[in-house]
């Protein structure tokens, strides 16, 4: 996926250099078996931050079987194949045909001619997701004794008797047993886990953490959190503690259990007999396992537990639990489902099933819903890949829940429908939708031929093809979107693959690491449906690109669908979207959970329209002088990082490149100036390295300086004893009491800190370095390092103000300062090296530095360290991801696609998705209408402006003729007038540079202040008014479009 525009991302031809090796490695076969009891990071690394170690394990241990290849089947199998299990079993004995490509991704049309099983057809395609994964395929009975090997059992697309048959043995037997099934845009789950199923983690979160200030001593001991904290617990939750002074006793205890009394208050039980509270402490949440017991799919028929899908369509749930159970007769009795949209096959549908409910069914209904039984028998024939992708990625997270124990499964029926995709009346006719032979058969039979006529000739543009935009090429490519002459699919994507992506960007395989994403997603959309029409781009989304997503392109597109993993690149794409008028359907994930949203011209808001609360950020006195958690010294460890050996490198090539570097740094304001020139003067004179010897030299000072000299001169500043004017102890709460750190070569982590900060530091001065820890221990031992004594009058701020207050002043004379640095020409043809911090490669130094800064770190202040695993998460900014989720969220964008297709504008159709599938919880709302507001007697929103034709009468328009124009015409009389950040017009302009400007075209006054050129490309300028109305009040007003070529 897109990297932030803004971020610190490996650039490609990097990227490329370190994956080489990865890539030799991964065409070597499958790994031996010893490595496959391993973990393998690398390629979880992602899924880990989901599913944690121990699940991992668990599902590295667990075979599955999947009975039924069809596109649900696959869809199941593939995100289980690449979870990471043991083996996948997979079962169809029904020869391929055409229309299994309706959403079979997996099946070519060369497997139907050749007349293999789909199981035969699929399986070597689905064994190269992921070489961990043997993959088999199986073609006989599915006896009690095939079926004793697997842990967990899935049915797809089978007979009721066969589902029935196996589903009593895996209960019998407690064996995990699901039942998924799609018929057009209906969808289905059952999950049996057995009569004692053990929940180790219901949510996935965190456990809670909450600092502590006072513990009472009573028969219900209440603990008030420090700094008013709201500790975020629950009545019932359970807690333990940790580093409580004085009632000691609390420390480690068995957890005991919450009830809340309030957002900072809570008690824990008796505290009567425990010693008196002194200070500090730690309230840690301790998550309990949780026992559920799960009926037969017998007994669950009789008495169902429903997890809700939508909770605008609850009454939906006892009509479509008979409507799902009677089809399987039905087909039974007539050998096939009732026909697409057929009437004649409803009515004796409908008919049948109401007869079964009233004489056979132990689920009793009081009245049934004869339209939604209908709609259901409309779509028995159909398969859609949307709905394949919605109800596979959410059975596939069941499978893994029920082989590692880890979040809330579901109990027990999960019913799902999107009939808002049907065209408005929800008709179509029968004789359209009819089966033609053809890979889209599956389609036709709920929306019909004239329906996938349209989908083949639209435009859409895909940005971003990273895991959300892989499952959109895979199921664009299935609906046949672009396939048609007029057609076509673009998508753009800048990055290369890395082998972390292929644990969920399921177009990639081992070898196409290093390659770039979009040319290989697209190479593979293709090989799914060869008619695709489809253009791979490597370009970033952003105004560097505006002369080639410039208005012809964006003006012929239907749809665009976001698949990016940043806010900028979003923003911009829902800018372009609002001014071309062009729909959005937008979409992202974070781990189990995901959304989407629709973005509809003239009617939704935008995605803009609201943005989510920004990241919580740590105090700059928390981070240098007073951190109490580890994500506060792995931020502390990054932050050193740039500052030791990326800005210095930046800083000096400048120095060494640009004449007027030193000229327009100086006019900098604060102290910018003086710490940016005395940056460049130790990079290259003080401090400049000429052997690696050198380099570790500077790493053990560095060393002491961080870690033993400051916490010195900390402590003399502020004494372990030391109290605040009111009397309380300074060190105490958030504040702990650090202690210095005394090097040794013996102590691995303090030579993990020397070995990857001189490595580091000779990356940057293009000097050797090595690994070797004997060679760096014989250089240690010969540095002398001067022994420290603190200073009276050093000041160190106790709060952000006075941080701030300090960072602006400086002693050091700037004028001297740039007198003392060297003529850039003396340095010949010498570049530094900026490294930029890459988390991925273990190979780098990077990760081996901030494990170590920020451990030693933690050691100083007393908070536990955090394996390279975590710091990895945290100093990374590492998104969790894992694919059932990609594959559900997807689903879901696609199936707004459907209704875009539609033209719909009732905005009472759509459906903004918020799931997590670890709970599980699925909400759907109605998108948010834009907001309008007013002027003068005149409505307008976001999608709303002033359209001016620039050529008026022969001549375009002058600034006064606009501003003519608009007290004219609409009656606004124009003070301010601006295009970007140009000010082209002001009230409060000067005499003649008002007449000047008034009198100039409008381009060439954009022209003349911008002292740019308009790009060739650019058909309009966006325009910004500042307007009083006729009373000479400020009103808000849309921007204009000012049209300057067609």
């Amino acid at each position: 996926m897109y990297e932030p525009t803004c971020g610190m991302s490996e650039s490609p031809c990097a990227k490329r250099a370190r994956l080489e090796e990865e890539r030799a490695a991964s065409q070597n076969g499958n790994m031996s078996e010893v490595q496959v009891q391993e973990i393998d990071e690398g390629l979880y690394s992602r899924q880990l931050y989901v599913l944690g170690h121990e699940a991992m394990r668990k599902m590295g241990a667990s075979n599955v079987l999947i009975c039924g290849m069809k596109g649900l089947g696959i869809e199941i199998a593939k995100n289980v194949v690449l979870s990471g299990v043991k083996s996948v079993t997979i079962h169809d004995t029904n020869k391929t045909t055409i229309g299994d490509l309706s959403a079979q991704f997996f099946l070519r049309e060369e497997d139907v001619q050749e007349g293999l099983t789909r199981a035969q057809a699929c399986q070597a395609r689905l064994a190269e997701l992921n070489s961990y994964v043997p993959v088999s395929c199986y073609d006989g009975m599915l006896s009690d004794d095939f079926v004793e090997q697997f842990d967990a059992i899935v049915m797809c697309d089978r007979s009721l008797a066969e589902v029935l048959s196996v589903s009593r043995y895996a209960h019998s037997r407690n064996k995990y047993f699901i039942v998924a099934e799609t018929r057009g845009l209906f969808g289905h789950i059952f999950c049996d886990f057995g009569s004692d199923f053990k929940v180790t983690d219901t949510n996935g979160e965190e456990p809670l953490s909450v600092m502590v200030s006072h513990v009472s001593r009573d028969k219900d001991g209440v603990v008030t959190c420090s700094d008013e904290t709201r500790h975020g617990l629950e009545s019932g939750d359970k807690v333990t503690f940790s580093e409580v002074e004085g009632m000691v006793e609390l420390n480690g205890c068995e957890p005991r259990e919450v009830k809340v009394l309030g957002p900072y208050t809570f008690s824990v039980g008796d505290t009567s007999d425990l010693s008196p509270y002194v200070r500090g402490g730690i309230a840690t949440q301790v998550k309990q396992p949780k026992i559920l017991s799960f009926k037969s799919m017998a007994d669950s028929h009789a008495d169902p537990e429903f997890v809700i899908s939508d909770f605008a369509k609850m009454d939906h749930l006892p009509t479509l639990h008979v409507a799902w159970a009677y089809v399987h007769h039905y087909e039974e009795a007539f050998k096939q489902p009732p026909r697409a949209n057929s009437d004649q096959d409803a009515d004796k549908y409908i008919e049948m099933t109401q007869k079964y409910v009233k004489e056979e069914s132990s689920y009793k209904v009081e009245e049934l819903d004869d339209k939604l039984l209908r709609q259901f028998s409309y779509n028995c024939a159909a398969e859609l890949a949307p709905m394949t992708a919605v109800i596979g990625g959410i059975a596939a997270q069941e499978v893994l829940k029920a082989v590692s124990g880890k979040f809330h499964p579901i109990k027990q029926h999960f019913y799902f429908d999107a009939l808002e995709c049907y065209p408005e009346g929800g008709k179509v006719d029968e004789s359209d939708s009819c089966p033609q032979q053809s890979r889209y058969d599956g389609q036709l039979a709920v929306f019909g031929a004239s329906y996938q006529k349209k989908l083949a000739d639209i435009k859409t543009f895909v940005v971003g093809s990273g895991a959300i935009g892989c499952e959109l090429l895979k199921n664009l490519s299935l609906m046949g979107v672009g396939c048609g002459l007029g057609g076509q699919v673009t998508v753009t994507d800048m990055d290369i693959i890395e082998k972390s992506n292929l644990n969920r960007q399921f177009l990639f395989r081992p070898w196409d690491v290093q390659k770039p994403k979009s040319a290989v997603a697209a190479k593979a959309a293709k090989d799914i449906n060869p008619l695709l029409n489809i253009v791979a781009q490597e370009n970033r989304v952003g105004p560097e690109t505006e002369s080639i997503y410039d208005d012809f392109f964006f003006e012929s597109l239907t749809c665009v669908f976001n698949a990016l993993d940043n806010v900028e690149a979003r923003t911009y794409m829902d800018r372009r979207c609002v001014y071309y008028k062009k729909p959005l359907l937008e979409s992202g994930t974070l781990g189990t959970k995901g959304n989407v949203q629709v973005v509809l011209p003239n009617v939704t808001e935008s995605y803009s329209s609201s943005q989510d609360p920004p990241e919580k950020s740590i105090p700059i006195c928390t981070l240098k002088n007073f951190p109490n958690a580890i994500e506060h010294t792995l931020q502390w460890a990054r932050d050193s990082f740039e500052g030791l050996f990326c800005q210095p490198g930046q800083n000096a090539n400048q120095f060494l490149t640009d004449p007027k570097f030193v000229e327009r740094t100086a006019k900098q304001q604060g102290v910018q100036p003086i710490e940016t020139l005395l940056s460049v003067k130790r990079a290259l004179v003080d401090g400049r390295p000429g052997s690696f010897e050198d380099c570790v030299v500077w790493a053990r000072k560095e060393f002491e300086d961080q870690f033993t000299n400051q916490i010195k001169q900390l402590l003399f500043n502020f004494p372990a004893d030391s109290v605040t004017s009111s009397g309380h102890p300074f060190w105490s709460g958030p504040k702990r009491c650090p202690q210095p750190s005394k090097f040794s070569v013996d102590e691995s982590m303090h030579m993990d800190y020397i070995v990857a900060a001189s490595n580091l530091r000779a990356e940057c001065y293009g000097i050797k370095g090595t690994r070797d820890r004997d060679v760096i221990k014989r250089v240690i031992e010969a540095v002398r390092v001067p022994e420290f004594v603190p200073k009276s009058g050093v000041r160190i701020a106790t709060t952000d103000a006075e941080a701030e207050a300090m960072g602006s002043q400086s002693d050091t004379d700037l004028s001297e300062l740039r007198k003392s640095l060297p003529d850039p020409k003396s340095f010949g043809g010498f570049r530094m090296v900026a490294i930029d911090f890459e988390k991925d490669d273990d190979t780098n130094f990077h990760m081996d530095y901030i494990v170590a800064a920020s451990n030693l770190r933690a050691s100083n202040y007393g908070i536990a360290p955090a394996d390279r695993h975590k710091s990895k998460l945290v100093a990374g900014k590492i998104i969790p991801a894992i694919a059932t989720t990609t594959s559900l969220i997807v689903g879901l964008v696609c199936l707004e696609f459907y209704k875009i297709v539609n033209g719909t504008q009732n905005i009472e159709v759509y459906k903004n998705g918020f799931i997590n599938l670890a709970l599980p919880f699925f909400g759907f709302s109605e998108p948010i209408a834009a907001p309008k507001q007013k002027y003068l007697d005149k409505e307008f929103t976001l999608w709303d402006r002033f359209e001016v034709e620039a050529i008026r009468d022969g001549r375009e328009m002058t600034v006064k003729d606009l501003i003519d124009y608009f007290q004219k015409e609409h009656r606004l009389e124009v003070t301010m007038l601006s295009q970007g950040v140009t000010l082209l017009f002001s009230f409060f302009m000067g005499a003649d540079k008002k007449k000047d400007r008034l009198a100039m075209p409008v381009t060439q006054a954009v022209e003349t202040v911008s002292k740019r050129k308009i790009p060739s490309y650019v058909r309009a300028l966006v325009l910004e008014l500042c307007c009083n109305d006729p009373d000479g009040e400020d009103v808000e007003v849309p921007y204009v479009k000012y049209t300057i070529k067609h």
